[in-house]
């Protein structure tokens, strides 16, 4: 049986992240949720610490995906990239509040020759990075067709999304306020959180990671929470006070679907 390596020393979470700004974030409390935090003290985070959690990366050609995923990943950034063909993958192991926690981040392919391979690797995502260049109005304005095309294999109610804008190093600080005006209005639309960074300088690249791993965590321990938790027998079986009778209601209702 092989054993794991250690998580590095820059990949511990004690606490949770800050949000890049209040006005587009999942939520913009700066604790872990408190039944979160005591679930990892009691040790009853279940099958959390083994599972890996996906998260797939989307967005047009040359916006930064895979820089972003390099920069965080590898500490390194190569300016003469070569596009994605399909999908490729790296894993990133985290410890959050003391438990053991993996990312596999799924790097999409943005040329739409390659749209039909990399769709087929969007299902099963935990969350969602949908990415845009600051200094490219038009590859904001195509985010919401990216995410319409990964939500087709997931659940919306239960992926996280993140609204990414890169190569904030190399736009002025006038054009970028008129851009991320745009972008916190349809992150605001797609109820997903916001976040600008450059990949070249590591602006915001690990703060950005970090909470993507935290709200995750948090997301998986509250699902396996909910898993285990006791029920009360209002919970079983709920009677609407209009149900005089229900079993007369529900015997009717199977022979009408009889008939």
């Amino acid at each position: 049986m092989s054993v794991l390596p250690p998580v590095r020393r820059d990949r511990i979470v004690t606490e949770l992240p800050p949000c890049f700004t209040r006005e587009s974030a999942l939520h913009t409390k700066d604790i872990f949720h408190p039944k979160v935090k005591k679930a990892c003290q009691d040790d009853r985070t279940g099958t959390v610490g083994l599972k890996i959690s996906k998260i797939i990366v989307v967005g047009d050609l040359s916006v930064g995906k895979t820089c972003l995923i390099n920069r965080f990943c590898k500490n390194t950034f190569d300016k003469n990239y070569k596009a994605t063909i399909g999908v490729d993958f790296e894993m990133e192991r985290f410890e959050v509040l003391g438990v053991p926690f993996s990312l596999q981040l799924w790097d999409t392919a943005g040329q739409e020759r390659f749209k039909c391979i990399a769709s087929t690797y969007y299902r099963g995502a935990q969350a969602i990075i949908i990415v845009f260049d600051v200094n490219d109005i038009e590859s904001l304005d195509h985010v919401k067709q990216w995410l319409k095309d990964a939500l087709k294999e997931n659940d919306p109610t239960s992926v996280l999304l993140f609204l990414v804008g890169t190569k904030k190093d190399i736009s002025s600080a006038s054009q970028y306020s008129l851009i991320e005006k745009d972008a916190i209005q349809i992150a605001k639309e797609m109820r997903a959180e916001y976040w600008a960074l450059s990949s070249l300088t590591g602006e915001n690249v690990k703060e950005f990671f970090f909470r993507v791993a935290s709200l995750t965590f948090e997301a998986n321990v509250l699902s396996e929470l909910e898993k285990t938790s006791p029920r009360k027998i209002g919970d079983v079986v709920r009677i609407n006070n209009n149900d005089k009778n229900p079993y007369q209601r529900r015997k009717k209702s199977r022979s009408d679907c009889c008939q």
